[in-house]
């Protein structure tokens, strides 16, 4: 059995680093009339703080999971995140090969947790 808290801080920390990165990857794309190295600038300034969280939960995770298990979920949290943000940030809502495209990577965590 996986230890709770160890779970709900790497699961928070992931969730927090891809906050960061989706905004890192994706954010400026609201800006498009911003130059390009502006862009580059800013999403590496958002990456260093993702960096600051992805590499705590890794290492709180890794022995209660395994790093494959660690991988799949944040994946899965990564598309969490990026749904919401393409969503709201984007105003693109998903469509129903996104959802169930998204329902099979959540098969494979479900998968890789047995």
């Amino acid at each position: 059995m996986i230890g709770g808290m160890i779970l709900f801080r790497t699961v928070g920390l992931l969730f927090l680093s891809n906050c960061f990165m989706t905004l890192a990857w994706y954010g400026h794309l609201r800006f498009k009339s911003a130059p390009l190295l502006l862009a580059i600038l800013g999403s590496w300034l958002l990456a260093l703080p993702e960096y600051g969280l992805q590499v705590p939960a890794n290492r709180y995770g890794h022995g209660e999971l395994s790093a494959y298990q660690l991988k799949i979920l944040q994946e899965c949290i990564t598309l969490v995140v990026f749904m919401g943000f393409a969503w709201f940030g984007l105003n693109e809502p998903p469509r129903m090969n996104h959802l169930i495209a998204f329902g099979l990577i959540i098969a494979a965590v479900v998968v890789a947790f047995r």
